[in-house]
């Protein structure tokens, strides 16, 4: 459920931290580097705060809305933790079944079906440590309602893990593709679209996400900028240029949490905290 005009990415310098725990996939990692190392600290901050190791029972409790086939929920997993995945799609919870048995996770990872605004016929109110909500605002009615909802099932001290597709990315990939007037529709457009075509039903800016997270009542602990490069270099030359794969995840990394060019990434993340979370988890220490 990502912005299909760039793949998703935002924390600390990752270096090449994404290679670490996610699964071996170069092309991809450049997607989803800057997200999941931020996501990964944050767990492990919330670990620390627990007193909890992510070992069988005493692994977190993670939320994973819209997850699809596991592009998240697997790899958390994979660091211990028990993952429920809810989403509307049967298909893509079949998927996210047979990754998971795949990866040796398949005890620790459950597919439900369902979608955000009827989050709590499915999952537990306020049962979980911390709640993913990547790729999901662009398609609901009441992005507002969404945020409350996948708020509400937070514990105390839990945090939010919330990314969706930036404005400024689209504006720019349409004026970069010639198809000017799209561009400027889309920077005039309330939801951000450029026209009836586009795929994508709103975009937003960081300030707008921010408030919705504020408006949820939790604390914007960072805002990072995801694939401001990505999807802007041709692809050969990553696949095929030496080294500079690493060098496009360093700056990507880099310009990640640089305000400046959160306004023309192609996704923006956020990572928001309940009341109760650990001092230093919001930070934004990179």
């Amino acid at each position: 459920m990502s912005d299909p005009m760039r793949p998703p990415v935002s924390p600390r310098k990752p270096e090449t931290a994404s290679l670490r725990s996610d699964p071996p996939r170069p092309r991809a990692s450049l997607r989803t580097a800057v997200v999941w190392d931020v996501l990964k600290d944050a767990l492990d901050r919330r670990v620390k705060a627990t007193g909890q190791e992510p070992d069988g029972a005493a692994a977190l409790d993670v939320l994973d809305t819209g997850g699809g086939s596991g592009n998240f929920a697997v790899p958390v997993a994979r660091l211990g933790h028990r993952v429920t995945v809810v989403d509307p799609s049967p298909n893509a919870l079949f998927a996210l079944e047979r990754r998971a048995a795949e990866a040796g996770v398949a005890d620790r990872v459950r597919g439900v079906q369902g979608d955000v605004h009827g989050l709590f016929d499915v999952v537990e109110r306020g049962g979980y440590d911390a709640v993913l909500c990547h790729g999901v605002l662009e398609y609901v009615d009441d992005p507002a309602d969404g945020v409350r909802n996948v708020v509400g099932a937070l514990r105390p001290g839990g945090v939010l893990s919330l990314l969706a597709a930036g404005l400024g990315g689209a504006v720019l990939a349409r004026a970069l593709a010639g198809h000017f007037s799209e561009a400027r529709r889309a920077l005039d457009d309330p939801a951000g679209r450029w026209g009836e075509g586009d795929p994508v039903p709103r975009r937003f800016t960081a300030d707008q996400l921010a408030e919705l997270v504020a408006g949820a009542g939790l604390r914007v602990g960072a805002v990072h900028g995801v694939r401001v490069f990505a999807d802007l270099v041709p692809g050969v030359l990553v696949d095929t240029e030496p080294g500079a794969l690493e060098a496009l995840l360093k700056l990507e990394a880099a310009a990640a949490e640089l305000s400046a060019f959160h306004s023309v990434a192609t996704q923006l993340h956020v990572l928001g905290e309940t009341p109760g979370a650990a001092e230093g988890t919001a930070t934004g220490e990179a």
